[in-house]
């Protein structure tokens, strides 16, 4: 009997150290781990999807299993994998194929040359769309693209090119395509720039919403599903490759719950995801949005979803959850409350029937105990928000529910005591570094020196987590984020920031890194580099810590690993990773550009 329970114990002990065994060792790295202590190691030790250890080589490869992969990172710097708190990347995901990004190129004459090249190998029956991300401070002429140019680079393509949430411009193949013609009427928020003859130009005005914007976009051809599959992977390797790990997908206009989120649900089902994806569901039609959230919350359980093992079955035991599911309502919630930061024109005027229609959807929420997330641009907004908010934690207590408002530019004070007292975040974006010199020219330097007002925030204990806000505005590359926070400065290099709301180096990664994961309260496991923690992490191209800060801007993920898989990785790390995609259809800007563009 001693004998069995001998054999018993020792068997015991085996299975327990093969089960420790790491899947994988990244070692002769620089780890930033990100801790309390801000400590640095050399290697790090993963199984089941967590970190086993970090230490030294000695330490960690002596770890080593017959069935480990062992990588060296030849001295390059390891940081926690970064996780975005406000993006759109179903959304983004479905048309990242049709689209030529102008996110990074630094001539105006380079841009106008892809939008040429472009115009030439697309099909008829399709467009050529330069979808956000983009301003003029970026190009070196300093100045956007006029239409004559648009149209002489595109001749009888048609084409579409959107600036931010301000403009777009369609050149007259897309104009005839979409017919629009002098008796076509401006719509309710929009304008349509017309000649002194009453001809449409090609120019789309936001006055005041994007709307104009919005609905344009949804009139032009969409992929097959085939195609859009394709093409959400192909865009979750872009985010991979830019170092993003997670990403809290806020919704988006024209994106409708559920048969728009099919392409992500099929390819969580099938054990693709490369992106941790927990999701806001956005109202999309004024009039409707009660009974909407009503039928959500009668519908969809928070926090569950396709939520899959590493090994592809639905449970919940040893491997961390590959998060896809419900997180809440918003950011928009009705759509009387949108303020859209068209910073080229006057801030917008709520309707004043905003305050009936928000309470009854947020009553809704907290009574169901849904979290809320929802778009404050201004400060007089959120005044008006929290009065709402304030009014209803009378009747039905918040009680600890998460909320939070997303980008808060201009927010007060007195309205960040009044969030922090009702346990409010906020979710910040640099949208100031596309937008930084229209808004000094229309509300100056002295206003635009504490947007956002990170140090009050920071100062107040209100939880703030960092975000991009890509596709359409701003662009998806969080390290325009993390130049934008340790510098101050527009992607035109204007400095115009207030010195105490500079980010160090590692106070902004570790907005991008635990910031947004507090925001979830999910911080208990992810945004450092420690045991037991999510093995989510990133080996960089460069030096974040120690590079000029225009290299900022370059910067991305040679080798990215979620849930201990490694999901991307390039040059000599290429080996380690899956194999790359090409983009379908094959006329895809994708395959000649790719992504986001550094040059």
């Amino acid at each position: 009997m001693k004998q069995r329970i001998t054999l018993f114990a020792l068997l015991f002990f085996a299975v327990s150290v093969m089960a420790q065994s790491p899947e994988l060792i990244v070692y002769n790295a620089k780890i930033h781990t990100l801790d309390n202590n801000n400590t640095i190691s050399q290697a790090i030790a993963v199984a089941n999807g967590k970190i086993i250890k970090t230490g030294n080589d000695k330490q960690i490869l002596k770890l080593k299993g017959k069935s480990t992969t062992v990588i060296n990172a030849y001295g390059k710097t390891m940081v926690p994998g970064l996780f975005d708190s406000h993006m759109h990347i179903i959304r983004g995901g479905r048309f990242f194929n049709t689209e030529l990004r102008w996110d990074g190129v630094r001539s105006l004459q380079t841009a106008l040359t892809m939008l040429k090249e472009q115009a030439q190998r697309t099909p008829k029956g399709q467009w050529v769309r330069v979808v956000g991300g983009w301003n003029a401070w970026q190009f070196e002429e300093r100045r956007l693209p006029t239409l004559q140019e648009i149209n002489e680079a595109t001749d009888d393509v048609p084409t579409f090119v959107l600036h931010l949430y301000g403009h777009a411009y369609l050149n007259k193949a897309g104009l005839k395509a979409l017919n629009i013609n002098p008796d076509t009427p401006n719509p309710s928020g929009g304008l349509i720039e017309r000649d002194i003859h009453g001809n449409p130009t090609g120019l789309l005005v936001a006055e005041p919403n994007a709307f104009i914007l919005y609905s344009t976009l949804s009139k032009l051809p969409e992929l097959t599903e085939e195609e859009k599959t394709n093409s959400t992977k192909l865009f979750m390797t872009e985010m991979n490759r830019l170092g993003v790990t997670a990403i809290m997908d806020a919704g988006g206009g024209f994106q409708n719950y559920p048969d728009d989120y099919a392409i992500t649900t099929k390819l969580c089902e099938s054990n693709e995801l490369t992106i941790r994806m927990p999701y806001y569901l956005f109202a999309q039609k004024a009039g409707s949005e009660l009974s909407d959230y009503t039928r959500w919350i009668s519908s969809v359980e928070i926090g569950q979803g396709c939520d899959v093992s590493d090994d592809g079955v639905k449970r919940f035991g040893k491997m961390p959850k590959m998060e896809y599911h419900v997180q809440g309502g918003g950011e928009n919630l009705v759509m009387s409350a949108g303020d859209f930061e068209n910073f080229d024109k006057p801030r917008p005027d709520l309707n004043p029937a905003m305050e009936q229609q928000l309470k009854a959807v947020l009553s809704l929420l907290i009574k169901n105990r849904w979290p809320f997330r929802l778009h404050a641009t201004y400060n007089e907004s959120i005044t008006r928000f929290l009065n709402v908010i304030e009014e209803i934690d009378k009747e039905t207590p918040l009680d600890g529910l998460l909320w939070f408002f997303d980008h808060a530019e201009t927010i007060s004070d007195e309205n960040l005591q009044r969030v922090k007292a009702l346990g409010g975040g906020i979710a910040i974006q640099h949208r100031m570094a596309y937008q930084g010199e229209n808004f000094i020219k229309r509300y100056g330097k002295a206003a635009a020196a504490k947007t956002v007002p990170l140090k009050k925030m920071k100062d107040m204990g209100i939880k703030v987590g960092m975000g991009t806000d890509g596709t359409r505005v701003a662009s998806f590359n969080p390290w325009v984020g993390l130049y934008w926070l340790t510098t101050g400065k527009t992607l035109g290099g204007l400095k115009y920031m207030a010195e105490e709301n500079i980010q160090d180096r590692t106070a902004a990664i570790k907005l991008f890194t635990q910031g947004s994961a507090a925001l979830l309260r999910l911080d208990a496991d992810r945004g450092m580099l420690k045991e037991n923690y999510l093995a989510d992490f990133i080996l960089l191209s460069d030096d974040y810590f120690t590079v000029p800060e225009d290299r900022i801007l370059n910067i991305q993920s040679v080798l990215t690993v979620v849930n201990g898989k490694v999901v991307y990785g390039n040059n000599e790390f290429e080996q380690y990773a899956p194999e790359k995609l090409k983009a379908i259809p094959q006329w895809s800007p994708v395959n000649y550009y790719g992504g986001y563009q550094n040059q």
